[in-house]
């Protein structure tokens, strides 16, 4: 088992922290995302006891819109101007002192706001992969990730609610499954512990290498032989990426589980991030796994779910 994955199950009975941002589009009014996801996930925060270290003009549109008011576990962080975001880096990272790290980041993001292409929004993420931390860019990744927060940490999936629970149900999703050449090993050992869970999507999707590895797997497992897994489009760098962030932007897809290498430089870095804004343009309906430790996460609490009862959703 993973490093990062044995750390974060050692905590789960804890109190857990969050760092929590969101670009500006995203934070202004009652119908923003981020007013959404606080109406939504408001009694779960509280019932975890989840601490929210959130970046000035988030916690401040959380109080206009009188949402988590007087709740201890919210925290504010200076305005990102200010340095607030490079403080939540460097608590993803552990921070100064052990009390200050964070076990992840909410951080809804707007594709063409400047600040996403600044130096410590990409530090951010590319410190929660190499840390093995969810890094959730995206309402609807958002929305899921307080119920597996809740399922890891041991809340019984009845008590989440039916509404919940279907939410999380993937058989009318499709999935994309995406790696870099380091971690191809990874992704294929990932998909064969959870392949029934990854078998309850709809469908699945897959750029060229990492799917013909994927297709093997899954002939091995005894799926019909000649038909495919997963459907392969281009390799990464001949567009396979752009091709999957189309999927994305169509509605088409609803869910990626992007293993990254983030020690390596990439000749298709533009692919790469292109795939990444399709995804937090499509940030209502389309979620992002970004490394082998967050996919645990979210696997092992999906699969203490029983989708096949008639009272699961």
């Amino acid at each position: 088992m993973p490093a990062p994955l044995q750390s974060w199950q050692q905590t789960a009975a804890g109190q857990r922290r969050f760092g929590l941002i969101a670009h500006r589009l995203h934070r202004l009014g009652s119908d923003s995302a981020l007013a959404q996801w606080a109406r939504s996930s408001e009694d779960l925060v509280r019932q975890l006891g989840l601490q929210l270290v959130t970046v000035g003009a988030a916690f401040d549109a959380l109080l206009n819109e009188e949402l988590l008011v007087d709740y201890p576990g919210l925290h504010r962080l200076p305005n990102g101007r200010e340095g607030g975001l490079m403080r939540v880096v460097s608590r993803i990272a552990g921070g100064l002192t052990p009390g200050e790290a964070l076990d992840g980041v909410i951080f809804l993001m707007d594709p063409v706001d400047p600040s996403s292409t600044f130096p410590e929004a990409q530090a951010l993420k590319r410190q929660c992969v190499t840390h093995g931390k969810p890094f959730v860019p995206t309402l609807a990744g958002a929305l899921e990730w307080v119920l597996v927060e809740a399922l890891v940490a041991g809340l019984a999936p009845e008590r989440l609610g039916a509404a919940a629970v279907a939410e999380l149900d993937p058989a009318d999703q499709t999935l994309a499954l995406i790696a870099h050449d380091a971690r191809k090993a990874q992704m294929v050992d990932f998909a064969g512990q959870h392949f029934d869970l990854l078998s309850r999507f709809e469908s699945r999707v897959a750029t060229g290498t990492t799917g013909g590895l994927l297709n093997e797997l899954a002939w091995s497992r005894g799926w019909p032989a000649g038909q495919p897994w997963v459907t392969r489009y281009q390799s990464g760098p001949l567009g396979g990426d752009a091709q999957i962030a189309e999927l994305v932007l169509d509605g088409a897809c609803q869910k990626v589980i992007f293993f990254e290498d983030p020690h390596v430089a990439r000749q298709h870095e533009a692919d790469i991030q292109l795939m990444e804004r399709a995804v937090w343009s499509a940030g209502a309906r389309c979620s992002c796994l970004n490394s082998p430790a967050m996919a645990a996460q979210w696997a092992q609490a999906l699969e203490r779910v029983d989708f096949s009862r008639p009272d699961a959703s």
